[in-house]
């Protein structure tokens, strides 16, 4: 077997897979680090192991200690796998863990400064695999610095990346206790809401443009899991644009939004049309717990379903 064959060959499988999949996804995910492994016995030492989300191949001769992670999800994926110390830098929106705010900000997520990031003196990069980030990871390579991009929007992706940061950094076993525990806590939840009727909700993410979550994103998924159905669910897209008057239209049970987007929606005249926030049905959800597609994403689960399922004696 080639080592690039064992990859492609693991990945259709996990395309494949039906739902749901928590239960199977950690025994795929260690298939995937046993195959690897098998690859890398029998290919060449210069065949690269792994490619990353711009289809770029991951090669590293060792461990990297200096690491400047631009994403706020890797950051956090790198502190809970025992990474963190290895940081010489962050985006500025990287502040969870708190100890992420001691690591230096060196600007923004996207469309990243390369001569800051070259300051900083990395042996590896990590970016959000977006085309908006694609020209400084090309600049970043041509520089001699390892640099990967990783597209981590959903939960099958939170997965494959901290496994595969566990794999670079030299602490598999951890990073696969992380995704074990988060992914036992989902399949938890789903198995408590799975027979519960399953109220219609929209989830408010921004105001101009009004803006929701379609079928792409981790929070459609958390809202599945927490026994709801998103009215939006039939949007392919991660975050699509939509009107007012299309959500009054679809006639949500429940409003989902943060403390500040709630307090827009109760306060605008505009709203008032939509029934569900006529007669008060807007829950507020915690923002802390589902910012990110990671380490927190059961307890973000568990919040949801309480919101959705109050009866629920957990």
């Amino acid at each position: 077997m080639t080592l690039a064959g064992g990859v492609v060959a693991i990945r259709r499988r996990a395309a494949r897979a039906s739902r749901p999949w928590i239960s199977s996804w950690s025994a795929l995910a260690l298939a995937a680090l046993a195959a690897l492994a098998a690859c890398a016995a029998d290919d060449a030492p210069s065949r690269p192991a792994l490619l990353d989300d711009f289809g770029q191949p991951i090669a590293f001769a060792s461990a990297p200690t200096r690491i400047v992670s631009l994403n706020p999800t890797t950051t956090e994926l790198l502190f809970a796998i025992g990474a963190g110390d290895r940081l010489v830098g962050r985006s500025r929106f990287d502040t969870w863990p708190d100890s992420a705010r001691l690591v230096p900000a060196l600007g923004d997520a996207l469309r990243p400064s390369i001569e800051t990031i070259l300051a900083a003196h990395p042996d590896l990069v990590i970016l959000y695999a977006s085309a908006d980030n694609r020209p400084a990871a090309d600049r970043l390579r041509a520089a001699g610095i390892a640099t990967i991009g990783l597209k981590i929007d959903r939960i099958d992706e939170f997965a494959h990346a901290t496994l595969l940061l566990g794999t670079l950094t030299g602490d598999s076993l951890r990073a696969r206790t992380v995704v074990d525990t988060v992914l036992a806590t989902l399949e938890r939840v789903r198995a408590r809401t799975a027979a519960l009727p399953r109220p219609r909700v929209f989830w408010h993410i921004w105001d101009a443009p009004l803006i929701t979550i379609g079928r792409e994103s981790f929070l459609n998924e958390l809202v599945e899991i927490a026994g709801g159905e998103n009215v939006y669910a039939d949007f392919a897209e991660l975050s699509p644009a939509i009107s007012l008057e299309d959500v009054a239209r679809r006639d949500p049970r429940w409003i989902l939004a943060g403390p500040d987007g709630a307090a827009t929606i109760r306060r605008g005249a505009a709203w008032r049309a939509v029934p569900a926030v006529a007669d008060g049905r807007v829950l507020v959800v915690d923002t802390l717990l589902v910012a990110r597609p990671s380490v927190k994403l059961g307890e973000a689960a568990v919040s949801l379903a309480r919101l959705l399922h109050p009866e629920i004696v957990w």
